[in-house]
């Protein structure tokens, strides 16, 4: 039966069903014995006889009839049905039958694609909206929740920091600058080795300012999309001329800054509308006073002349690696609330570490407070500090290896003509 519903017609296996006339049909109904059940879709009624009843077969009780195509004679048919008493289902509900029967095929396919048009609409939500917000900058405003630095926590490089001191000053209080005319830089370019101290002279300065602060890196500008690099300078200057004043820190800015004519493809294509974006930026037509930018490398050369000249990257900060009075404060900060045992010489251990950046030493202290745990010390001993500049330097201690007496003694000799000169 749900064979004949769905498809007007028997199972093609099998005998198919009989054909009978529409007033044999009628005439067999009126005697209420023949017709056991049927079902009516559009213009046949599709019936089962009694067993036993006159028409019907041993291998085949089932019949067909074709109907008048008049919405009346099937109106009368039904009543005559229920008069009658036989059992049927009408199946036939014209025109939005063929509707429901193309709902029903279109339903399973319809829903697999809007699961996974929810799951890829739910993917690109939980990434920022990165797919539908491409363009948009991935600048990150410094947060309260982020450790607060300070120029007390900078040590080193004192000529850096009283630069960057002005920029500070001018923040607070500009009435004092412009009442006689002066003009803040509106760029700073840090210059200096790795480890330097430049991320953190940033930091200090975001710290000491108390102004909206957004940090982000030259290569988060570059994609490659041709034209989104651009719009991300475009949007990271207007949120901060609408939080301005405002400070933005570009750290390793030759990804973005190097010069232009240097190689060939979309990829340099897309970098140098990026670098011609950020040039309009700091200094276009459209002013942008209150914002001032905060760059830092360590491939000064690699940079384009138009993004170095005046009325952008106005002055240059040159950060260099700490001499030994710089090395003795760069310690003295990061020993600072630290158990130290009273053997300690800051001093000897300035001396011992020439050509160490901030970096460096930083972690040559940390290392020696490691080692000191390590050893199940309560404080920090000169001992400990020895041991992690050979750490540093030359890498953790091999003890598991043992030298023969032959490299026993050609050490030996090598480190007397050492001692002889």
């Amino acid at each position: 039966m749900l064979a004949r519903t769905l498809f007007g017609a028997r199972s093609p296996f099998g005998d198919g069903p009989q054909q009978v006339k529409y007033s044999t049909f009628i005439d067999q109904v009126e005697q209420g014995d023949v017709i056991a059940k049927g079902v009516i879709r559009k213009n046949l009624f599709l019936g089962e006889y009694n067993e036993g009843a006159p028409g019907a077969t041993k291998k085949n009780r089932e019949f067909t009839v074709t109907l008048p195509d008049s919405p009346q004679a099937t109106a009368n048919l039904i009543q005559l049905l229920q008069s009658k008493k036989v059992t049927f289902d009408n199946a036939n509900t014209g025109p939005m039958d063929i509707l429901t029967n193309i709902a029903g095929m279109l339903l399973l396919p319809l829903g697999v694609v809007l699961i996974f048009w929810l799951f890829f609409l739910r993917q690109a939500q939980s990434g920022g909206n990165q797919a539908l917000n491409f363009g948009r900058s991935k600048a990150r405003r410094l947060g309260d929740n982020v450790p607060k630095v300070t120029f007390d926590d900078v040590a080193g490089v004192d000529e850096a920091k009283q630069d960057l001191q002005e920029i500070v000053e001018f923040l607070r209080n500009a009435k004092k600058f412009q009442a006689l005319g002066a003009k803040i830089p509106k760029g700073v370019l840090l210059l200096g080795p790795p480890g330097s101290g430049k991320t953190l002279l940033a930091r200090a300065i975001a710290g000491e300012a108390g102004v909206p602060f957004f940090h982000i890196s030259g290569s988060d500008f570059v994609e490659m999309f041709v034209g989104v690099g651009a719009s991300r300078v475009r949007d990271l200057f207007d949120t901060a001329k609408q939080n301005r004043p405002a400070l933005i820190f570009i750290d390793e800015i030759d990804a973005v800054g190097r010069q232009r004519g240097a190689g060939w493809g979309g990829g340099h294509d897309e970098r140098e509308q990026t670098l011609n974006q950020l040039l309009v930026e700091m200094d276009g037509f459209d002013p942008n006073a209150g914002v001032i930018l905060i760059a830092a490398t360590n491939r000064p050369d690699v940079l384009d002349p138009a993004l170095l000249r005046p009325g952008r990257f106005d002055r240059r900060v040159i950060v260099d690696a700490p001499d030994f009075l710089g090395r003795k404060a760069i310690l003295g900060v990061h020993t600072r609330g630290k158990p130290l045992s009273e053997d300690v010489n800051v001093e000897n251990l300035a001396r011992r570490t020439p050509g160490f950046s901030g970096a460096d030493l930083a972690n040559l202290v940390n290392e020696a407070a490691l080692l000191a745990a390590r050893r199940e010390k309560t404080r920090i001993e000169m001992t400990d500090f020895n041991d992690s500049i050979d750490r540093v330097v030359m890498g953790p201690e091999r003890k598991s290896r043992v030298l023969s007496e032959r490299e026993r003694e050609v050490v030996a000799y090598h480190e007397l003509g050492h001692a002889i000169v």
